[in-house]
């Protein structure tokens, strides 16, 4: 897969992991783009360690599914880090 492909699944597994993770996340197309690279490449380093193969071809389902459940991951701890998730709001 080469680098501009790369950037597409990221971007596309990013917004994928937005969708289906619930509750409003911040940022635009560039965070998405961020943390959906960073999580293909933490879902390719698990498949790797898990089944023996991370990311192969673009159009593989294995691909995209560890792309998408990195993001997912990363998208977690994103929103944890910033508190967007968790922000509430105390009178008192």
């Amino acid at each position: 897969m080469g680098f501009f492909g790369f950037l597409l699944l990221g971007l596309l597994a990013g917004a994928i992991a937005k969708l289906i993770l619930p509750g409003r996340q911040g940022g635009g197309w560039l965070v998405t783009l961020l943390l959906g690279v960073v999580g293909a490449l933490l879902g390719g380093w698990i498949g790797g360690l898990i089944f023996g193969e991370g990311l192969t071809e673009f159009f593989a389902i294995r691909t995209w599914l560890l792309a998408i459940g990195g993001s997912i991951l990363v998208l977690l701890v994103y929103g944890l880090v910033t508190g967007r998730r968790t922000h509430r709001t105390h009178h008192g």
